[in-house]
């Protein structure tokens, strides 16, 4: 997988935990939200599958609009308990040394 696209289900998750989503209202926040943006909608949307084959989401569609129904998707409590999961990777990898390097340069008076 893209390194860019390493965290995308991290996203989607802390996303869907705070309301659902269809895939769409997803690109959009994450355009909008993640300072350089490198996640194009196939990887949002295969993402998106695969969160819901291992049942960290689910989906349901919303037809009570004019036009097409759209799919939209919530977070499961086993989607809550892999959120956990990755931002524990995601604590582990802030405390490698590059994270230190940053945050070390940022003091420097240059």
């Amino acid at each position: 997988m893209n390194k860019y696209f390493r965290h995308t289900p991290a996203f989607i998750l802390l996303f869907l935990a705070q309301k659902p989503a269809y895939g769409a209202l997803l690109f959009k926040r994450l355009d909008e939200e993640m300072p350089f943006n490198l996640i194009d909608t196939p990887a949002l949307y295969r993402a998106l599958n695969g969160l819901e084959k291992e049942g960290a989401i689910e989906a349901y569609w919303d037809t009570s609009e004019p036009g097409p129904a759209k799919k939209w998707y919530r977070i499961t409590l086993k989607g809550m308990e892999r959120l956990s999961e990755l931002k524990q990777d995601i604590e582990k990898k802030k405390a490698r040394p590059g994270f230190f390097f940053l945050e070390t340069y940022e003091k420097l008076q240059i």
